[in-house]
């Protein structure tokens, strides 16, 4: 089987994809890059002309961008049961993965360096407003126990890990509903395992 090597910083959304190589339990490699030099360097961005990670390579594949490492993972190895089936719980799960990925990272990126579109040109933003987002957000995290329904799948781990990050660094506002889907995550040992792995990580790399 080809091994599975990630390109991370424990400092960035590559702890999303270590959790979720922590919850299809195979074997894998980390390559840890500092920020810099590192992740600008000919080898890398032959990988990733981006120059960021995290950036998953197994075997002659190469992925790129968080939701697809999940989504990759979860139908490559799908006896962890993270994929759903094709049926309205598949739509779910497509559906909140790219909306996740798409206006959820627009929308508080916009918000947090403050470049908001005014709200009469909203209708020519992808995302609409922030509260639009907002907005939807909550009803994804409220209307079943997991993003694609009643079990867990690769889709929480994506969206899972943004709204434990938005409400770590105050991105985020703590409503009932968001603090309520990340209690229901944050006590899977895959998760735990990968948060303790990428700690250790950045204590290492402090000077």
């Amino acid at each position: 089987m080809p091994e599975l090597l990630l390109y991370s910083n424990p400092m960035s959304r590559g702890r999303i994809a270590r959790w979720m190589l922590e919850e299809i339990g195979q074997p894998y490699r980390m390559e840890t890059l500092a920020w810099g030099a590192p992740m600008k360097s000919p080898a890398f961005l032959a990988l990733n002309p981006m120059g960021k990670v995290p950036v998953l390579v197994h075997g002659n594949a190469v992925v790129s961008e968080t939701a697809a490492i999940c989504a990759y993972l979860g139908d490559t190895f799908s006896e962890a049961g993270l994929a759903p089936r094709m049926n309205t719980e598949r739509a779910a799960y497509y559906r909140w993965l790219f909306f996740t990925a798409g206006p959820l990272e627009a929308a508080i990126t916009n918000r947090a360096f403050n470049c908001e579109p005014p709200e009469e040109k909203s209708r020519a933003v992808g995302y609409g407003t922030f509260n639009d987002v907002m907005n939807a957000l909550e009803v994804a995290v409220s209307t079943t126990a997991y993003i694609a329904g009643d079990r867990f799948t690769a889709a929480d781990v994506y969206v899972g890990g943004q709204i434990q990050f938005g409400l770590q660094f105050g991105t985020l506002e703590k409503k009932p509903a968001f603090l309520a889907y990340w209690d229901r995550l944050k006590s899977r040992p895959a998760y735990l395992r990968a948060a303790d792995l990428d700690n250790a990580a950045a204590e290492a790399m402090k000077p």
